[in-house]
């Protein structure tokens, strides 16, 4: 299916209005641009992601509805609460973001095969050394088996992706950086897209108006928010 896309300036850091993305594929926004950490905050300010398969331009997403879970509305399974109860899974944030974003790689984000790849990897992992994106890991007798990772902005976890090598690792991970993100004022756990998996555990979608009222205000986005994970 052909689609005709807004390309991104080069130069320019300015994003089409969100309300213009197209509806099949839902939220696809422009093409273009680059991955710098100035274009993917500015991005992440106004509710805009990118998601692409190897081969493609870099493509914007923005989604409508938007999978979010707000982290009051957190749901643990007994079996979940269990394992957390049991002490098998031990935790760190930002111990090992370079191992969580290959354990992520491995997964593919939907049907149509998306990975995380090369270019993907390097841009996150220079937001991650500026202080704008971070990782939980869930660790069993010293060996990684699970984690999260995504981008802090103001109150917004934007949640990129997560992986699992035993049962309710990844869960467990999201489940601990939750607890931390609560008395820390955040708002919101931007999912993304809509996620079976995520839904177990509370995550729904909203329309993209309401979620845009979450986004922050503040035009400094360069100073990287309070984590409180440290």
């Amino acid at each position: 299916m052909r689609v005709s896309l807004p390309w991104l300036d080069p130069v320019s850091l300015e994003f089409p209005d969100p309300s213009t993305a197209l509806t099949t594929p839902n939220g696809l926004l422009a093409a273009g641009g680059d991955l710098s950490p100035a274009r993917l905050l500015c991005a992440y300010h106004l509710g805009i992601f990118p998601w692409f398969s190897d081969g493609q331009p870099i493509l914007w997403w923005s989604p409508d509805p938007r999978m979010v879970l707000l982290p009051a509305e957190l749901h643990i399974s007994r079996s979940l609460a269990k394992t957390l109860r049991s002490g098998r899974f031990t935790f760190s944030s930002d111990q090992a973001f370079a191992d969580v974003l290959l354990g992520c790689a491995g997964n593919r984000r939907d049907s149509d095969g998306t990975w995380l790849g090369i270019d993907m990897q390097q841009a996150y992992s220079e937001l991650h050394r500026l202080g704008h994106a971070h990782s939980v890991e869930t660790w069993r007798d010293g060996k990684l088996v699970g984690g999260v990772y995504g981008v802090a902005l103001e109150g917004i976890f934007f949640g990129e992706s997560m992986f699992s090598r035993e049962s309710d690792a990844s869960k467990a991970a999201l489940a601990t950086l939750v607890k931390a993100l609560i008395p820390a004022g955040y708002r919101l756990i931007d999912c993304q897209v809509t996620n079976p998996h995520l839904a177990t555990l509370g995550a729904r979608q909203i329309a993209r108006q309401e979620f845009m009222q979450y986004l922050p205000s503040t035009a400094d986005i360069s100073r990287p928010a309070h984590w409180p994970l440290q």
